[in-house]
Order: C-alpha cells, then structure tokens, then sequence
C-alpha cells in the first residue's frame, strides 16, 4: 500500500523542507510515519523523518504544542530497544538509538526545564548504551550526553541536575563496561581482533571518545563519586581474581583494564585537591599484576595525576619506582608510556625530585640508547625539568653531568658518519642536536643582569663543537636545521645574557648561510634580530646598531643568491627571508628603509612572486603590506610612549618619501606581478593578501596604480580579459579614486575584478597554457602549512621551524 511505500516517506522528508512540521503532526501522515518503523522496508525513511522533525522542533518554546503530540509516540517506540536487542537487529538497533538521541539533542532544554515529564526519554537513551553490546549504536548518542551536560551544570537548571544524578552514576557504570576489551575467541590471548588491526585501531579511538563522555559524567556528578565508581570495580576485581593470577598471566584482564582506562580518562576533571579516591586508589594500581596492557594503562593513568601527587609526596616513590620498571618491560607499548609517564613527573614534580637529580642521572644513561626518538626526547624533558629546578649553583655542574655524554655520542656518531652513504647516521646526529636544544628550553634559570646566567656559560663551551658540526655536514638540512634551532633556542631562552656569545655566533650564522644557502641560518638570526633590537632592556646602542649590519649582510648573501638561483628552486629560503624582513621592518625600518639595498629587496620581493606555493608567496605578500604601511601616515608597527599608557605610530616624512621613490620605480612592475597572480596562479589563501597590496598601492598613489593597472590588462595574452570588462573596471577605479574611497576599490579588485577575469578564462581557449592552475581554485580549501608556529610550543618534525609571526593590521578575507 501507499502508506507502506518508503517512497512516500522520503516525500514527506522532502516536504518538511518546504512547510512547516505542524502540518504533518496535525495530518494522518504523522501516523504513516510512527508506523513505518513496524515496516522493514519502510523503517530507514521512517527514521529520516522523525529526524526531520526532531530538528523543526529545536526551538522548543515555538514548538512545544508539537513536542506535546510528539513525546509520546516516540516514547511508546521504547520497546523496540529490547526487541531490537534481543534478536541481534544490528541496523534496527542503530536505528531506533538514532532517534531517541536526536531527539534528546532537539529538545535538550525542555529536558532541563522539565525533569520529572522528560525522564523516560533520558532513560531510554541510557537504556541504548547499556544494551548495545556490539558497542556499533553507543556512539549516536555521545553528543546528546555532552549537550545534557552543558544544560544541567548551568545553574538554573541545578534541580535537573540533582533529579538526573543517578541516571550520570549509571551512565559511568555502562560506559566502563564498555570500554573493556573483548574475549578473545581463539587459543591466542593476545589476539582480541582475529588479526583484524584496522578494527583494533577503531576500538582505541572509540575508546577515547567514551572518555569523554566519563568526563561529562565528572562535570555533573562529583569527581570523587566517579573516581570511586572505578575504585571499586578494581577492588573487586582483585578480591575476585586476584588471588588467579600470577605474573603475565592474568584471569579476565579485561574487567582490571577497564577501569584503570577510565581513572587515566577522568584525570584531566580531577584537581590537586581530591582527597578521598586518589589516596586509596593509587597505592593498589602500582600493585597491578606485569600483564602488557595492565601495565601500560596503569603506567598512562599514572601520568595523569602527577599535579596531584605533587601535592602529595608520600605518594610519590612508589609511583616513580613503578614507572621505572617500565622501561624494562618487554613491550615496546610499555615502554613508550614510560617515557611519557616520566616526562609528567620530570615536569610536575620537579621540586621533590630535585635532591634526587644525580641518581636521576644514572637511569637516564642506562636508558637512553634503548629508547626510540620520541621516548628519548620525552625522557629528556623530565629530567631536564628537573635540573631547572636546582638551585642556581648547581645547574652549570648538572648541565655539564647530562649534556657531556651527548655531546660524545653526537661527536662519535658524527665522525661516523662522515664516511656513512645512508642518511640514518646523520639522523642519528640531529636526533642529539634535539635532545640538547631540549635542555636549552628547559632549563631557564632566573640570573640577575650583573650575574653570569650558569647556562649561558655551558652554551660558551659547546658552541664551538655545533659550529663545527654544521660545517662539516654542509649538506645535510636536517643536521643544520637541528643546530640552528639550537643556536635559536640559546636566543630565545636566555635573552640578552648571550651576550658574550653573540659574536661568535652572529659569525656562524653569517658563514653557514653564505656556505649553505639553508634558510634555517635566516630562521635563527630573526631570533637575534627580535632580542638585540634598538630599545631592548639591556641592549646598548652600539651592540644593536651591530646587529643591523649583521643582519643587512645576511640579505645582501640573500640577494646574491637570488641573481644565482631562480625563485623556484629556494621556495623555503625566500620564505625565511621575508619573514626576517617582517621583523626587520618592525624594529630597524629607520635604517633599512632609506638604506640601498632596500630597492634589490623589493626587486627581490617581485621576482618571488612569480612562486605557485601558499607559504613563501604570503611571506612576501605579508612583507610588502608592512612596507608599503610606511608610505602612510600608519605603519604596520608603534613604539612605547615615554608613560606606559601611551603608544603611537611614528613614521618620519623622510621615510614616507622613501617609500613613495620606491614605489615610484619597482610600482609598475609590482602592479603588474601582483594583477597576473592573482588572475593566473596565486593560490587562493593568498589573495586577500594579495589584494591588500593593491589596497596599500591605492591609498599612496592612487593615480599612478590606476595607470598601471590599465598597462596591465593591455599587455595579457589576447582574449584573456574583455575589453568591456576592462573599461568597466577601469571606469569603477577612476569613480572611486575621485571619491576618495580607496577601499572601495580593494573590495573591486578582489571580487568584481577577480570573478569577471575568471569568467573570461573560463570561455577562452587559452585556460591550458596555465597548466592547470585554475582548477585549484575551484577545488576545496587546502589547509595552509604552518607559518612559523610558537616559538616555545613543542616541535616533533625534525626539520620544521616553527614560530610565532602576527598577523598585518589588514588582514581580510575574500569577499564573494
């Protein structure tokens, strides 16, 4: 019959659209709906309307006479959990769990408002997680939970908390069952997915995603009840089959990992402060029997506590002899997390482990070669956490006692390596130049200015040893990127104190540029360009003015390289390049900009723009917006009044007709680079940027831009612009500029201009010769590489220079 047809169901799907949902509430075909989850065929498109509906409803005090209607048909579809359930309906349970959560989602609020009426559809949900054993429908209604959290933790909303407590505490108990790993089916105890490792991979994700709902569960009812909660499934297991297993071998392991899963997943809820859980639960987990997984999940929950047990000391010998034994296990699993264990303890319980730093010293070197990368660097940190944490006449001797066998290994490996033909000894040397830039970040001792900063002097002797490194692997970019960002780190970790090195150090990275053309060598000297500028604290005018010239004599190396190469081959040193221009603008525009080599920069800054990747392109693009802001009357950059509440924008006439000469003589050129990427090949992040140049060229010399912009569009290939577009762009630009609105005609090149070029290409039979550049911008957004992330934040990819640049005043985005 009709009223069967799943056809007729995704008409009224498609309906619902167009008309309100009252009209089908209030209509018989309300009923066809509920009744079609009866009908096999019909039981999808069933499902697809009553989610429809759910979202017609989200504004619950509009809808509410329709929720009224609503409510109890769908809670009289509870049973069907069970059926579905019992009879191992897989795709029907999914289903119906579907619509209960949608349904919690849509009317979450009148959930909140209305506890004692809306009760059986929180159960009813609850009841979907507690019997999908197959864990396939558990995750339809994860958002729901997090939604009723939001609601119920208001504060006008408290009487619903209270009402739903208990149904939290259930949610807690069926998501740890949940979070245990299956028996296995065969012989093989360690095979819990038949081989199946793609469906292993799934479960440990899925497993984080019921983390946090157990973190939901947290903020609702108290941290200590849900921590209990978990606490007593251990302490059941252990009076249950504890007294069954003997070393690896462990009777239902799985119902003991369980909760140790969900005491590390609710450790980010928990405060310093908790004081009735922890202390009884922790001195049973470093008790758990040596079973790989046990280990490895009481290792990891152990790591997230270590705030707490700084403020607990007496709890934390037998944790650290715990997490110690790990890196002797068997499993390389174990081991890792370990590494990550102690990398917490190094960090947060640095001021108990400081008396203990010489024994700390011995396991590191009995660890170290064993460790892959990552666990070495994560070891590392701890300990070097730990050397911050002594007194300041004792980090120069620690340092020395830490760093001194990894300077050997690196000298060892190095020489080694000179005469290797794979990369991995080279590998192995920049791996060292990390675990010793680790220390540099790390230990940061407070020194008064008058004071010898202990490791600064350290950084004194081995300077030499890093130098000769870099030039003797001249042509390995992941050992010279790794000692520049050394050298970058001694900058940015003790300021002004490496002082003594500076000479040395400036000469280092002046040869190693010139002798590698490696961008990396820009990359660290803008960290000696930030803190030796004119006005820095403790930075004398003739050490800054010293810093220019250093600086200026790395660009002039640039440019020379520049007339060598063309820009496609150096697409990662022009980045460099401009992003040091960036802040040499910011803190040495009075000498650079009427200096000559200003003029071969900006010829430089056109010749790069003829480059098709994202990053260099917008570090030039960025470049020329904070040059040509000094042709205003406001530059992209201020200085401090002499009372710290006053700031202003000092930008010398002299200057602006520096600029304006310049302009004057590269403005043509620049236009016209500027016009055809944009119509040709700049990918599509870079024309805000791109139009913001144009923007900047406007507002100093209108007419000029104006002029060259129609040289432009005269000189393109035949047929690439129409010449009644071109006229009605050129009549636009002349009507703005007379109005004196140049923003205006930003707003026209980056959209009317832009689209009518596009049209055009798009019917000319010349799009080809582009080599199929167009096409990218009709594709999807690509994410942009990073543009030098957070000097101080982590940085795991060997040869990946990441730092902090802010962003030009204009930033815009494309308009349509």
């Amino acid at each position: 019959s009709a009223a069967s047809n799943p056809y007729l169901l995704e008409c009224i799907s498609s309906w619902l659209r167009e008309i309100p949902a009252a009209q089908i509430v209030h209509s018989p075909l309300f009923d066809i709906i509920i009744n079609g989850l009866s009908i096999p065929n019909s039981f999808e498109a069933s499902i697809e309307c009553l989610c429809t509906l759910f979202r017609d409803t989200r504004e619950v005090d509009e809808s509410i006479e329709l929720i009224q209607i609503i409510y109890p048909r769908i809670l009289s579809l509870r049973t069907k959990i069970v059926q579905f359930a019992e009879v191992e309906d897989l795709e029907s349970y999914k289903g119906i769990t579907r619509v209960f959560a949608e349904a919690g989602e849509a009317w979450v609020v009148m959930i909140a408002r209305l506890p004692n009426e809306f009760r059986g559809l929180v159960e009813a949900i609850l009841e979907c997680c507690a019997r999908d054993r197959d864990r396939d429908s558990i995750a339809l209604t994860f958002l729901f939970w997090y939604e009723f959290k939001q609601m119920v933790t208001l504060e006008k909303y408290k009487e619903a908390r209270n009402h739903y407590a208990n149904v939290f505490a259930q949610l807690v108990d069926i998501m740890i069952k949940h979070l245990e790993y299956p028996m296995p089916e065969g012989s093989d105890e360690t095979d819990l997915f038949d081989g199946d490792r793609e469906q292993e991979e799934k479960f440990r994700e899925f497993r984080h995603q019921m983390g946090d709902v157990l973190k939901d569960c947290c903020d609702v009812i108290t941290v200590s009840e849900c921590l209990g909660k978990a606490f007593e499934l251990i302490k059941q297991w252990i009076s249950v089959w504890g007294p069954q297993s003997s070393g690896s071998k462990v009777s239902h392991w799985q119902e003991l990992e369980a909760p140790l899963f969900s005491l590390r997943a609710m450790g980010r809820n928990v405060s310093a402060e908790e004081n009735v859980v922890l202390r009884q639960v922790i001195p049973l987990i470093v008790q758990i029997p040596d079973h790989e997984k046990l280990r490895f999940q009481a290792i990891m929950a152990l790591g997230r506590y270590t705030d707490w047990t700084a403020q607990h000391p007496e709890f934390l010998q037998q944790q650290l002899n715990f997490v110690i034994a790990g890196f002797q296990h068997e499993s390389k699993e174990v081991v890792r997390a370990a590494a990550l264990a102690f990398r917490f303890f190094g960090t947060d319980c640095k001021q108990l482990l400081q008396d203990h730093v010489t024994q700390l010293h011995e396991f590191y070197e009995s660890v170290l070669d064993k460790l892959p990368q990552a666990s070495q660097e994560e070891v590392t940190e701890g300990v070097a956490c730990v050397i911050s944490a002594q007194p300041l006449a004792r980090i120069y001797p620690m340092l020395k006692l830490y760093c001194d066998p990894i300077i050997e290994r690196m000298i060892t490996r190095a020489e080694e390596a000179k005469n290797e033909q794979d990369e991995n000894g080279k590998l192995a040397v920049a791996d060292y130049l990390q675990l010793l830039t680790i220390f540099i970040q790390n230990v940061q001792p407070y020194v008064s200015p008058n004071e010898q900063n202990p490791a600064v002097k350290y950084c004194q002797e081995i300077l030499p040893i890093m130098s000769a490194i870099a030039e003797n692997f001249t042509h390995s970019t992941p050992i010279l990127e790794r000692v520049c960002r050394c050298w970058r780190y001694m900058v940015l970790s003790y300021r002004t104190a490496v002082l003594p090195l500076l000479p040395s150090l400036a000469q280092q990275l002046a040869n190693g540029f010139q002798n590698t053309r490696q961008g990396c060598f820009l990359w660290a000297t803008d960290s000696v360009l930030r803190e030796f500028a004119a006005g820095a604290d403790y930075v004398d005018d003739s050490t800054s003015q010293a810093i220019y010239h250093f600086f200026e004599q790395q660009a002039v190396a640039f440019l020379r390289i520049m007339n060598d190469l063309p820009p496609f081959e150096l697409p990662d040193v022009i980045e460099d390049f401009f992003r040091l221009l960036i802040d040499a603008l910011i803190y040495y525009h009075q000498q650079l900009l009427p200096a000559p080599v200003c003029e071969s920069i900006i010829q430089a800054s056109i010749s790069a723009l003829n480059l098709e990747q994202d990053a260099p392109l917008i570090a030039t693009l960025h470049f020329l917006r904070d040059f040509l802001s000094y042709g205003t009357d406001h530059p992209n950059s201020s200085i401090v009044g002499e009372r710290s509440h006053e700031s202003a924008s000092e930008n010398h006439p002299q200057i602006q007709q520096r600029v304006k000469r310049l302009i004057e003589s590269q403005g043509e050129a620049l236009v016209q680079r500027i016009l055809t990427g944009m119509m040709f090949h700049f990918p599509k992040d870079c024309l805000p940027d791109a139009s913001g140049v144009l923007h900047a060229l406007f507002e100093i010399m209108p007419h000029e831009v104006a002029l060259w912009i129609k040289g432009t569009l005269a000189i393109l290939p035949p047929g690439s612009v129409r010449p009644a577009e071109g006229d009605r762009l050129m009549s636009y630009i002349g009507q703005n500029i007379q109005s004196g609105d140049t923003r205006k005609i930003r707003a026209l090149v980056h959209g009317r201009f832009d689209v009518l070029i596009f049209v055009t290409l798009v019917r000319c039979s010349k799009v080809m010769i582009f080599r199929g550049r167009f096409h990218k911008f009709l594709s999807k957004k690509k994410r942009c590489p990073p543009r030098w992330v957070g000097a101080f934040g982590s940085d795991q990819v060997p040869i990946q220079r990441l730092d902090i640049v802010p962003y030009p005043l204009f930033q815009t985005f494309r308009g349509s």
